[in-house]
């Protein structure tokens, strides 16, 4: 008879070679995988930026983001667009569905934008276009100071000097430079010398043009020599660029003779200083390092670090560079910390079988189960192309009970055949084989449950496939291992496998026999049992609403971020002085290492704004944990007066493209103002809530404005023209770039530009002179209006429609879930007809995840049955076996409340996971049950009392087993313990109380099915 055991048992040598294998080569696999802490995934959205300097809000809006949507609309795959329109600068985010292949979208895209590009305005420069993921943020900033040089000289220097050294590193992407502002060949005009000379911008302009220049001449022979001919005709130096003669004024020439430094100043400086970074109080420049998609963020940051070390020897004593931002060092810790757990739950589940067995022998046996299932599994995930992240690490941490429970199932049966007087070979050949049914059909119905992971929508779903993989790969290893090396090393060690631990020999059999005189009563009241269970599982719904609902528990990252909001229309001075203020504040707690601030962001886009990483001393170092420090900081900075300080723990960001916080959502509508008086309400309501916390929106009203109105009547009667008042104001106010020069090799902009230094905008505006069509100077004031107004800073779109986001952090201890009905309840109160309420963000992969979760868990136990019901040939055992389930989620959501954890996205994968280990006692009773039977035992009560008994010990041990493996990650205390705990605790609960119910609760239903049954008796 063909039997997998068998071959084994007569083949050691190659039972041997095959562990070897599987060990040997997984080993390898795990050296060669990438480390990360989230599955690297694809994020379907694609951003589209532009920019035309200097244009307000509603003309980006009308010119550019209506042209560019128009196109981008038909899209093939887009699920939602997303814009926004600043000053001077336009996005669009494009998200598309999950299934979507991102590079061909991307191709889509850039075809549309080419197809919109002639009707977007002549003066800008073309769009850029670029996936966006939250994987390519930065993984290590590190920033640059210096106490002597200029922030010109250290922006040069940075940029050529120290930038490239660590662009070829292997692994590193993209290095963005923080704070960083390119050097320009700064023209500041003086309008009052312009009016003395009766000159205007456009002579100014004419002169740089014709003055300016380089162009090639050719070349010339002289003999056997030939000679290249250059005109040097471009100034390089401030003193060059001053000497520069004005020979024209207004198309006629000039005779006097006339210099460019008699009407303007000059200076070798740099663009518009919008953005500027900080770390600790001083001036820097940050490099934020990228790592390419799919390389190792740990293996990259140890390059990195390494790099520094010898750039820092390189560099002059002036400069002086540090680690400020360092994400992959929670990762680097989390993944030690994972490692760490599966080495402690593989030494506690072999104590622990070690304690049941009583054998050294037997217990070395299951424990060579380990290291073939899971060191095995790592040659699937390394050609799968996985990472060793979050959600690979856990499913592994997990599996280790449930390998373990194949092989003590299989070891258990052999030895119950040993002690009948068998054998050590003749005992492993018969107790393999005849527990071989029930433990390919409890391996598959695990698998079971997570085929229908493969099905789940959403980026969540893309992490969970990984998840899935993962344990679907180690338990259908320890299958093979339990049907095939088990018996073969039970066979070869031989033993007896009990009589070392004769006090728990003794406990076993008081057990037994207590169990059968308990399961006799049960039998004996059917009815009482079953209705009781029901009723458990109720009552343990009713845990649900008081339980706190949550997509992800924050985590103790050792940092995060804290965002400064000066009111609208505050220049970089005053938003400076306000985070210079709010440093101070975060640095008087002695947890805080490092501050890194970016005044206007990174990309230099809202002065009045800025961020700061705040990074805290490790974990075991300090006696306050984050949430703790940062509510005690949110307090602090809420008496920071001129502006609005709000925190973020960054752990969230990883799961969305949205801003990360907790509560994410948009409203909708047709007229503006009412949605500006509805955020108004909305934003007020929320604050007032104790579910809330550190409320924040897009909406940035009242930017003040200056329009300058051209007067058609005066204009045209000094021959004016309304072109020639925009060139003008546009030139000298908003500034332009009137053409290159070159230094130290790289080409630089010349930027024409008046200077308004400690003048106020209607005196600038005032002193400005226009020629006119006869050539005569005109005063601006006289041609034009000008009126102060408020504004927009920003306008957002989201599907063609204007909106407006709102964000929030909850309340610490509250539930999201809570908050998230509490603000779209405080919204639907505030919003008239015809305006709508839309979750973003982590608010709508909250909602949608727990959606796919419920989706997955009911196709599970549909695949589940189909497969139990193949295997048993009954409609009727799948039934029974599947009663194990509800009573783990009774035993989930019990501890999940004791332990005060939430219902989160791990903890659900507690419960995904319970639903395929709890089936496993099940299926050990129903089939030894029908085992029996099939011996001539057909009196369902007799039989029942025969098996249930028999499988008790192997029953006790898979559930121990399966504790023993989750309580590291239930007790940890290190980085991404946060996330590990609510699935562990689950876990637990829920096989300690299936456990406990499944051996009276099962029988019993057996029982009342029997008499459904050919061949039984009651």
């Amino acid at each position: 008879m063909f039997s997998l055991p068998n071959i084994s048992i007569k083949n050691p040598v190659f039972a041997w070679m095959l562990m070897s294998g599987l060990i040997i080569f997984g080993g390898i696999s795990f050296t060669r995988m990438g480390i990360s802490q989230m599955p690297d995934v694809d994020f379907p959205v694609i951003t589209v930026n532009a920019s035309l300097e200097g244009a307000a809000p509603e003309v980006i809006e009308n010119t550019v983001i209506e042209v560019l949507e128009g196109q981008l609309t038909s899209v093939e795959g887009m699920k939602s667009m997303t814009s926004t329109s600043k000053t001077g600068s336009a996005s669009i985010s494009l998200e598309f569905d999950i299934s979507r292949n991102i590079d061909l979208a991307l191709q889509d895209v850039q075809s549309k934008v080419a197809q919109a590009q002639r009707r977007l305005p002549k003066d800008m420069d073309p769009p850029s276009i670029s996936k966006t993921n939250p994987e390519d943020q930065p993984i290590l900033w590190i920033a640059a100071t210096s106490e002597t040089m200029s922030r010109r000289e250290l922006s040069v220097y940075v940029r050529d000097q120290i930038r490239d050294q660590f662009t070829t590193l292997p692994g590193v992407g993209e290095i963005t430079l923080g704070g960083y502002v390119d050097p320009s060949m700064r023209i500041w005009v003086e309008p009052k010398k312009l009016s003395t000379y009766q000159l205007t911008v456009s002579d100014i302009l004419n002169t740089l043009v014709q003055e300016h220049s380089e162009l090639p001449a050719g070349k010339l022979s002289e003999g056997d020599t030939e000679w290249n001919l250059r005109a040097i005709g471009e100034a390089k130096t401030p003193a060059e660029f001053g000497a520069i003669s004005i020979n024209q004024r207004g198309g006629s020439p000039n005779f006097t003779r006339l210099q460019l430094r008699q009407v303007a100043d000059i200076e070798a400086g740099l663009n518009d200083i919008r953005r500027q970074s900080r770390v600790d109080g001083i001036s820097s420049i940050g490099l934020g390092i990228r790592k390419q998609r799919g390389s190792n963020a740990v293996a990259v940051a140890d390059g990195v670090l390494k790099k520094l070390e010898q750039v820092q020897k390189q560099l002059p004593d002036s400069i002086k560079m540090k680690i400020v931002v360092d994400n992959t060092a929670f990762v680097r810790e989390a993944v030690h910390e994972l490692n760490f757990a599966l080495i402690i739950a593989a030494i506690l589940t072999s104590l622990l079988c070690w304690l049941f067995l009583g054998s050294l022998a037997s217990t070395f046996n299951i424990l060579m189960s380990i290291p073939t299932s899971i060191v095995g599994s790592f040659i699937i995930l390394y050609f799968s192309n996985f990472t060793l992240n979050t959600f690979t690490l856990l499913g592994l941490s997990l599996a280790i009970g449930i390998v373990v429970d194949d092989a003590i199932m299989v070891l258990e049966n052999i030895i119950r055949h040993r002690e009948m007087g068998k054998s050590a070979k003749q005992a492993a050949l018969d107790g393999s084989n005849e527990i071989m049914t029930a433990a390919i059909a409890a391996t598959f119905s695990i698998a079971a449950i997570f085929l229908p992971v493969a099905f789940m929508e959403g980026v969540i779903g893309k992490f969970f496939y990984q998840f899935g993989v993962t344990m679907t790969a180690a338990v259908f290893l320890s299958l093979v291992e339990a049907i095939t090396l088990t018996p073969m090393r039970a066979a070869a060690l031989g033993g007896k496998g009990t009589g070392e631990f004769g006090f728990m020999s003794k406990f076993m059999h008081w057990m037994t026999d207590s169990y059968r005189r308990l399961l006799k009563t049960a039998l004996n009241h059917r009815a009482a049992v079953l209705v009781s269970s029901v009723l458990i599982f109720i009552a343990s719904l009713g845990l649900l609403k008081v339980l706190n609902k949550e997509f992800t528990p924050a985590e103790d990252q050792s940092r995060f971020m804290v965002r400064i909001l000066a009111p609208v229309g505050s220049n970089l001075e005053y938003t400076d002085a306000r985070t210079k203020e709010a440093e101070a504040i975060i640095k008087k707690y002695p947890e805080v290492t490092t501050v890194f601030a970016a005044i206007g962001g990174f990309g230099g886009g809202d002065v009045n704004s800025a961020v700061a990483f705040v990074t805290l001393t490790p974990r075991t170092e300090r006696k306050r944990g984050q949430i703790e420090i940062m509510n005690a900081l949110r307090k602090d900075l809420s008496q920071l007066k001129g502006a609005r300080a709000m925190l973020q723990e960054l752990s969230m960001r990883a799961f969305g493209s949205g801003r990360g916080y907790a509560v994410e959502f948009t409203i909708q509508g047709p007229d503006w103002e009412t949605l500006e008086k509805s955020t108004d309400l909305i934003t007020n309501k929320m604050e007032k809530d104790p579910l809330f916390a550190d409320v924040d929106t897009d909406l940035q009203k009242g930017a003040p404005e200056i329009q300058i109105i051209p007067d058609r009547e005066q204009a045209a009667l000094r021959g004016v023209s309304v072109q020639q008042i925009g060139e003008t104001v546009n030139a000298l106010i908003g500034g332009v770039i009137a053409g290159y020069y070159s230094e130290n090799g790289h080409r630089y902009e010349i930027r024409v530009k008046v200077r308004d230094e400690n003048q106020k905008p209607d005196q600038v505006l005032a002193s400005l002179t226009i020629r006119n069509n006869r050539g005569e100077l005109i005063p601006l004031r006289q041609v034009v209006k000008i009126e102060r107004q408020k504004t927009l800073q920003q306008i957002t779109r989201r599907d063609r429609t204007r909106s407006i986001s709102i964000y929030s952090n909850v309340a610490t201890g509250q539930s999201q879930e809570a908050a998230l009905q509490r603000a779209e309840s405080i919204t639907r109160e505030v919003l008239p007809k015809g305006y709508t309420f839309r979750t973003a963000g982590s608010s709508q992969g909250f909602r949608e995840s727990m959606q796919s979760l419920f989706i997955a868990l009911m196709l599970g136990i549909v695949v589940a049955y189909m497969i139990l019901g193949s295997q048993f040939n009954s409609f009727l055992d799948p039934v029974t076996i599947l009663l194990a389930m509800p009573f783990s989620i009774t035993g989930a959501l019990a501890a999940l409340w004791i332990s005060k954890q939430s219902v989160n996205l791990y903890s659900m994968i507690g419960v995904i996971l319970l639903m395929g280990i709890v089936k496993k006692n099940s299926i050990l009773l129903v089939e030894f049950t029908n085992h029996v039977k099939a011996e001539g035992i057909t009196n369902a009560k007799e039989a029942l009392l025969k098996a249930c008994p028999t499988r008790l010990r192997p029953i006790v041990m898979t559930s121990v087993a399966t504790i023993a493996a989750s309580i590291p990650a239930a007790i940890a205390f290190g980085p991404g313990s946060e996330s590990r705990a609510p699935m562990a605790i689950a876990v637990i609960g829920g096989v300690l109380v299936s456990t406990v119910l499944t051996l009276f609760v099962v029988p019993c239903f057996y029982s009342v099915l029997a008499t459904k049954r050919r061949g039984w008796t009651e």
